[in-house]
């Protein structure tokens, strides 16, 4: 029976991401047959050496040749043990053999499962931190206390930024994943002397809020949706009702008609806040000349389903096709609506305490921020103290 051979080769598919990134595999070579198995590590073109089969140029290139070399010997050992089983060796057998779990092992994945099934949570937050129990299983079927080295935590990292993610959400994988392992270590699952954490340093940038100025705001009003893009009407109305109404996703989509209150021929939204618990009382009405009243006229028939939307991420992937769709060049998210809702209630005068309250935050220093986003408003404030003057 003769050995199969192994050799690392990127980019086979010559094909890069949108990060420019391209996948490291591991060619398996056996009887003129060829199977490649995925060493979920993703790098630049620049950061590899052909002749060296290595990563180079790397900040973390030493841990990631360490990865890879680390991932041929597990190979290497389960061909092995298929040898001094008397096993025929085959590269189907092999690959086979590779994606089975460990039956003696306990399961991270499922661990996470039932920890977060019956945590206190939030459904909010427990829907962010499924999310990232999806990407840890898309990353590795199965995942076991055993392997949560940093190495491991390390590779995942690289695996996030290869799909494209932002530093930040990066970050708040990290910071999910980082908790789960906690809890294992304090169920004492986990040796706290192999705590992965202690090297890898969650990393992430100040966040700036995005909003639309009030041209912009215009150019998404004014937008035509036709023929194939006549879907994305209830994404640019419902994110527009946001705009005027400063709504979170979260509280978005737990609204009902019931949400909806007239009280003196005056329409208001009334809700409870599913992030802080505060109940927020607008008056529709009165905000940006009652557009959000119009949008809700427009689903008067239904319009519990206007409140019922797609996940967030989905969504926010629509969103950005309408911004492009009306000329605007800023990446946005449903977020956003409520960073504009506030900004331009500022911009237009409104008192910092007002707007507090008009968003649900518990406390002015959270608002504060806005206050400080549009240069424009300080130009709006001295003109206004200027022509006071002049008076």
């Amino acid at each position: 029976m003769e050995k199969i051979s192994y050799n690392l080769v990127f980019n086979r598919k010559k094909n890069l991401n949108k990060r420019g990134m391209a996948l490291i595999q591991v060619e398996a070579y056996l009887n003129k047959k060829k199977m490649y198995l995925s060493t979920k590590i993703y790098i630049k073109p620049n950061q590899w050496d052909d002749k060296r089969k290595m990563v180079k140029n790397h900040p973390n290139a030493d841990i990631l040749n360490c990865m890879l070399y680390e991932y041929i010997s597990t190979i290497e050992q389960t061909e092995l043990g298929l040898w001094q089983q008397g096993k025929e060796i085959s590269l189907s057998l092999l690959k086979n053999l590779l994606k089975k779990p460990v039956s003696n092992e306990k399961s991270f994945l499922d661990f996470y499962k039932e920890e977060l099934a019956t945590s206190s949570l939030k459904e909010s937050t427990k829907h962010n931190h499924l999310s990232t129990l999806e990407l840890l299983q898309a990353f590795k079927k199965e995942i076991f206390f055993t392997d949560l080295t940093f190495e491991f935590v390390s590779s995942f990292d690289s695996y996030l930024q290869s799909r494209g993610y932002h530093l930040n959400t990066i970050a708040k994988h990290m910071k999910h994943l980082k908790r789960y392992v906690n809890i294992a270590i304090n169920k004492e699952y986990m040796d706290i002397q192999k705590y992965a954490f202690r090297k890898y340093r969650i990393k992430s940038v100040e966040g700036r809020h995005t909003h639309l100025s009030p041209e912009e705001l215009h150019k998404l009003e004014e937008v035509q949706l036709t023929e194939k893009f006549a879907k994305l009407q209830k994404p640019k109305d419902a994110f527009l009702f946001c705009c005027y109404a400063g709504l979170r996703y979260s509280d978005f989509t737990h609204l009902t008609s019931e949400n909806i209150i007239e009280f003196h021929k005056e329409f208001w939204l009334i809700y409870k806040s599913v992030k802080t618990g505060t109940e927020v009382r607008l008056p529709l009405y009165l905000l940006f000349e009652g557009k959000g009243i119009h949008i809700l006229h427009r689903y008067k028939n239904d319009l519990n389903s206007f409140f019922k939307l797609k996940d967030n991420s989905n969504l926010n992937k629509e969103l950005n096709v309408l911004a492009k769709l009306a000329g605007i060049s800023k990446h946005i998210s449903f977020h956003t609506a409520r960073h504009t809702n506030a900004t331009l209630l500022i911009y237009n005068g409104a008192n910092i305490t007002t707007v507090q309250k008009l968003l649900g935050h518990k406390s002015v220093k959270t608002t504060q921020v806005y206050a400080n986003i549009m240069d424009i408003t300080i130009v709006r404030d001295l003109e206004k103290a200027a022509s006071q003057k002049n008076e």
